[in-house]
């Protein structure tokens, strides 16, 4: 990351794309009467927007970078935080869907963090290093999700 703006830039996308494919596998879940795994999934498309519209505010009046969706950089062929495509699944289980929620906000904590240790830009460290430390609540809140689950526990969207 050269500058703020291209951080912010990438920060959107990721945040865009996390809550777009939560959405459509919430959608794909409650169509096939899997609601269970769907609440799960519209849960987490809504804690995307919510962090989307936090790097959005954050780019305020900063003039961001046009980028096409081929020119992003990622780690992998798509962004961090974007669940794999396999979890619209009519038959995936609650436990395998947050697996996979777990895993998605990992790569996205993991991808921030990258950033916050490599640059050298003190502005674009802080903000990674803020929004790691936002991802890191959600993986902690989904391990939290997986055991409660694995003791048949109720879980926060099951209230």
């Amino acid at each position: 990351m050269q500058t703020i703006e291209e951080f912010l830039a990438y920060a959107v996308k990721l945040e865009e794309e996390a809550a777009n494919r939560f959405g459509e596998l919430a959608d794909a879940m409650q169509s096939c009467g899997n609601r269970d795994v769907a609440g799960l999934f519209r849960r987490l498309s809504d804690y995307s927007r919510l962090h989307l519209a936090d790097a959005r505010a954050r780019s305020g009046f900063r003039d961001l970078p046009y980028m096409r969706p081929g020119e992003f950089n990622w780690p992998d062929l798509e962004s961090p935080e974007t669940a794999a495509i396999w979890a619209a699944d009519p038959f995936l289980g609650r436990e395998q869907a947050l697996e996979i929620a777990l895993e998605a906000e990992t790569a996205g904590m993991n991808y921030y963090q990258r950033i916050h240790e490599t640059t050298d830009d003190p502005e674009i460290r802080m903000m990674a290093g803020e929004f790691a430390e936002e991802e890191g609540s959600h993986v902690a809140e989904l391990n939290k999700w997986i055991r409660a689950h694995r003791k048949g526990a109720p879980l926060p969207i099951d209230r």
